[in-house]
C-alpha cells in the first residue's frame, strides 16, 4: 500500500488519493459508503464514483471463489452425467443472452488460471466467447506456460480473430506465444498442402501436437454461425455438412452428434488443429452458453474432447434435459 494519505487542512483527502483511500476503507475496512463520505468530507455520490473508478483502473479486483460455482447442484449433475472432471455454472436467471455470455466468459476467465500448472501448453481456439474470456482475464503470471493458436487466421469484422484470441490470452497469462501464421482456409487444396509444408508453418502446426490443455467454444451448425460469417465456410458448404450429419463446429471443424469429424470439402483446404489432437487432453475446457449451443456442446462432450465445462444455469438445465439427465 502507498504511504499514508496526506489530508488537507479542511480534513479532506487530496484528489489524487481519494480513490485509493475510498477503496481501502470500503473493501478492507468494511465501512459503508455514507461513513466514508462523512469521514472524507465529500458526498456519497463522490464515493460511489471513486469505487467505480477504482475498478476501472484495476486498483480493485473482485473475485468469487470457484467452489461457489463448481460445487453448484447443476455443476455436480453435469460432472456426473457426462463424466467431466469439473463444471462451472454461473447464474443467468436475470440475464439476457448477451449478459449471460459475458458472465460465462468472466467465469472461465477467473477459473482458467487455476487450471494451469507449470509446463502446460495451452491451445486456444477462436470466436466471440474465447475472445471475451481473454478480455475478461486479470493480468496474472504463470510459470513456464505456453499458448498456441489452434486455428489459422481469417478475415472477420468482429475483432475476435484467432491470432487476437491467442495473443491476448498469452499476454494476460504472462505466457509464451506460438501463433499460426497462415489462413484458416484457402481456396485451393494444393496451395494449402504446400503452405502446411512450409518450415515455419510446419513447426507451428507441430507445436499443436504438444498441447496438453485447450480452451474452445462449441459452434452451432446454422447459417448464423461464426464459421459462416467469418468466411471459413459458405452457406452452401454449411448445408452440405449438415446434410451429412454435422451438428456443431469445434475449432473450425464440423462434428456429428457423436463428436466425430465429418469429412468434407473444407478438410483439404484448412490449416489448423485436427480433431484427433484434442482427444485425451489433460484438460479440454469448453466455454459456451445459449440454447443453440446445447447440441454442439453435447456433441463435443460425446467426442471425448471435453473435461471441463463453463456454462450458464439455463444451458446446463437444457443440456441435462436433452441428454435425459
Amino acid at each position: 500500500m502507498a504511504a499514508p494519505m496526506r489530508r488537507r487542512a479542511t480534513g479532506q483527502v487530496s484528489g489524487e488519493n481519494i480513490v485509493i483511500e475510498a477503496a481501502w476503507m470500503y473493501y478492507h475496512e468494511g465501512r459503508t459508503q455514507s461513513c466514508i463520505a462523512e469521514q472524507l468530507g465529500v458526498s456519497r455520490a463522490t464515493i460511489v464514483n471513486c469505487l467505480q473508478e477504482a475498478k476501472e483502473l484495476g486498483l480493485v479486483r473482485i473475485t468469487l471463489a470457484p467452489e461457489a460455482f463448481t460445487g453448484h447442484r447443476l455443476a455436480e449433475q453435469l460432472r456426473e452425467r457426462f463424466g467431466l472432471a469439473a463444471a462451472y455454472v454461473v447464474p443467468d436467471d436475470a440475464a439476457g443472452e448477451e449478459e449471460a455470455l459475458m458472465r460465462v466468459a468472466r467465469g472461465a476467465a477467473e477459473w482458467l488460471p487455476r487450471l494451469l500448472a507449470p509446463g502446460d501448453k495451452l491451445g486456444v481456439s477462436w470466436g466471440r466467447t474465447v475472445y471475451e474470456v481473454a478480455e475478461a482475464m486479470e493480468q496474472t503470471r504463470t510459470e513456464d506456460v505456453s499458448v498456441s493458436q489452434l486455428v489459422g487466421s481469417m478475415a472477420t469484422p468482429y475483432g475476435f480473430t484467432a491470432e487476437i484470441c491467442s495473443a491476448h490470452m498469452a499476454m494476460k497469462l504472462g505466457a509464451k506465444l506460438v501463433n499460426l501464421h497462415a489462413p484458416a482456409v484457402l481456396s485451393d487444396p494444393d496451395l494449402a498442402r504446400r503452405l502446411r509444408a512450409e518450415p515455419i508453418i510446419a513447426a507451428q502446426l507441430e507445436a499443436l501436437s504438444h498441447c496438453n490443455k485447450a480452451i474452445f467454444a462449441a459452434g452451432s451448425a446454422n447459417h448464423e454461425s461464426h464459421i459462416v460469417s467469418s468466411g471459413v465456410a459458405t452457406h452452401e458448404e454449411l448445408d452440405w455438412y449438415t446434410r451429412h450429419g454435422a451438428t456443431g463446429v469445434l475449432c473450425g471443424r464440423f462434428i456429428d452428434a457423436q463428436g466425430r469429424s465429418v469429412p468434407g470439402p473444407l478438410d483439404d483446404r484448412m490449416i489448423g488443429v485436427e480433431l484427433d489432437k484434442l482427444e485425451g487432453l489433460d484438460m479440454g475446457l469448453l466455454v459456451s452458453t445459449g440454447q443453440d449451443k446445447v447440441r454442439p456442446m453435447l456433441s463435443a462432450i460425446a467426442g471425448g474432447y471435453v473435461t471441463h465445462v463453463v456454462t450458464s444455469v439455463s444451458t446446463a438445465e437444457e443440456m441435462l434435459s436433452s441428454a435425459g439427465g
